[in-house]
């Protein structure tokens, strides 16, 4: 069966989840495909676009925020979807594929509006956050993977039929699993996303680094100034720039502080890693979060230093709450099925083949 699952690399959520489904796809002996689409249908533009995201993201929070609140419960067709139908059915011609699994909403829409056009295709929507905003939902979806119980009662109200939704989880590599920390000091993981957004102050380091029997591991993602500033600096704070080997360092650790970026959060709970998370400012990731401490799976830290500060203390040192967060982690793996996307894709070509 050949899948080809569509994407794009705003922030690196989106593409990492297609990398996840591309690997447990890929084991069950499927062809696999993994295409960013905004790459495809404009090679030209889609740099720029991803710098303005980056941007956005850094400095323009506040009006992507109203953006994501005013049309969360608007559904209707995704501007320029009709305009990159045409792409689409080119890369459908080409790739012969079976059926495609969509992990970002604007994929999905351009989707659903060559389904509209009359596309034959099935279609599955793998949604990255833990969330039910309706930028999500298109007429023509066959299936859609989703984080949580709640996100399914979310789509149920908005009209989206309870059969069509499958509880998986957000993908994570399969090598993400249940780690062993280290015995000795206790380990502390800092994670600043893939733009490395990190506190950008001497003193928070300064003071993180003499807390005493703790070893700090710092991913800076992609920036480097930030790397260069801290690299060799502390004796107790390994800082690590841009890695593909996040999974052992979760492994390894007791505590992770991080943003709660959608894939972060789910590779944390197939490690049963507990987290502090940094008080979010993104709409999608307050959702993620509340997700998190509703839970019990986490604890919320401010960005103010001093009491992120105390707030790492507090629960590196807490051995009975790292232990319940553990728990809930195990409790929340529990109901959710991973292998829903194989089954999914392969009931979904049957009954194409069938039709």
């Amino acid at each position: 069966m050949k899948i080809l699952i569509l994407t794009g690399k705003f922030g690196m959520g989106h593409w990492s989840a297609s990398c996840a489904l591309q690997q447990q796809l890929e084991r069950e002996g499927h062809q696999v495909k993994t295409v960013d689409f905004f790459d495809y249908a404009m090679p030209e533009v889609a740099p720029a676009l991803y710098r303005m995201f980056g941007w956005l993201v850094k400095y323009g929070g506040g009006l992507y925020n109203l953006f994501h609140r005013l049309t969360r419960n608007v559904e209707g067709e995704m501007p320029l979807a009709g305009a990159w139908v045409e792409h689409l059915e080119d890369l459908l011609w080409s790739e012969g594929a079976d059926v495609v699994v969509s992990t970002h909403p604007v994929c999905s829409g351009v989707v659903a509006r060559y389904k509209k056009e009359g596309g034959e295709v099935p279609l599955v929507t793998c949604i990255t956050d833990v969330t039910c905003h309706s930028e999500w939902i298109h007429p023509g979806t066959d299936g859609y993977l989703v984080a949580s119980e709640e996100v399914c009662q979310g789509l149920v109200a908005k009209g989206v039929a309870k059969e069509r939704i499958f509880v998986s989880g957000i993908p994570v590599g399969a090598q993400f699993t249940q780690g062993t920390p280290n015995r000795g000091k206790r380990e502390l993981l800092i994670m600043g996303g893939g733009l490395g957004l990190l506190p950008r102050g001497d003193r928070f380091y300064q003071q993180l680094g003499a807390l005493p029997d703790i070893h700090v591991t710092i991913l800076t993602g992609r920036n480097e100034k930030l790397y260069d500033r801290l690299h060799g600096k502390y004796e107790n704070i390994e800082v690590v720039g841009f890695t593909t080997q996040v999974d052992q360092y979760m492994a390894r650790a007791h505590l992770m502080l991080s943003k709660p970026g959608g894939i972060t959060v789910f590779e944390a709970i197939a490690s049963r890693l507990p987290i502090l998370v940094w008080e979010p400012f993104l709409e999608q990731e307050r959702e993620n979060a509340r997700f998190l401490l509703e839970a019990g799976m986490a604890r919320l830290a401010t960005k103010e230093e001093s009491a992120c500060l105390e707030a790492i203390a507090a629960t590196l040192y807490d051995e009975v709450g790292l232990a319940r967060m553990r728990q809930a982690m195990e409790q929340a793996a529990d109901t959710m099925c991973r292998a829903a996307v194989c089954a999914l894709v392969e009931q979904l070509a049957g009954e194409k083949v069938g039709a």
